[in-house]
């Protein structure tokens, strides 16, 4: 049996070519390089959702709370059709159509607040409105419907455009 000894004479690797020194830095080189990425992600993303002042809010529901069931005394309905990007708005109350010199609805995007749009309808008469969008929509939409004095709302989720009427009623139950 031979017996062979190391000397200076077998060459050796540089460091960058051994494959435990990699093996043994991958991880702790992508754990750095992954929060890194996820420090830069949230410091420029803005966070919607946190509310610093929740009494304030508190407030803003129950006059929310008020506005439907102002809505639900009146007995307001109204039916939305789509043409293109204009909006026709029927709205009758349980007298009859409904006579508003305006109205004033929003479309809120369930996730993009950025995407968030407001539409003013003029009155045309008899409880007609019309309105325009400037863009197009597609999807799911919440839309808030309300008077030009701001003491009622009709309020729902809606898949817009619609080919059919979109029927909004006090019970804030949406059919399309």
């Amino acid at each position: 049996m031979r017996l062979r000894i190391m000397n200076e004479d077998v060459p050796v690797a540089p460091w960058y070519r051994q494959p435990w020194f990699w093996f043994l830095t991958i991880a702790p080189l992508a754990a750095i390089t992954v929060s890194m990425c996820m420090l830069v992600v949230a410091v420029n993303m803005d966070d919607t959702m946190v509310s610093d002042d929740y009494s304030k809010e508190g407030r803003g529901i129950n006059l929310e709370i008020a506005r439907d069931q102002n809505a639900a005394d009146l007995g307001l309905n109204a039916d939305m059709a789509f043409e293109g990007r204009a909006i026709l708005l029927t709205v009758n109350t349980e007298q009859g159509p409904a006579e508003f010199p305006y109205l004033v609805l929003n479309l809120f995007h369930p996730t993009l607040a950025q995407n968030d749009r407001t539409i003013q309808f003029r009155s045309d008469g008899n409880g007609h409105y019309t309105g325009t969008l400037l863009d197009d929509i597609d999807g799911r939409w919440y839309y808030d419907l309300r008077g030009p004095d701001n003491q009622w709302r009709l309020k729902g989720e809606a898949w817009l455009p619609t080919d059919s009427k979109l029927h909004m009623s006090s019970k804030g139950s949406a059919q399309g």
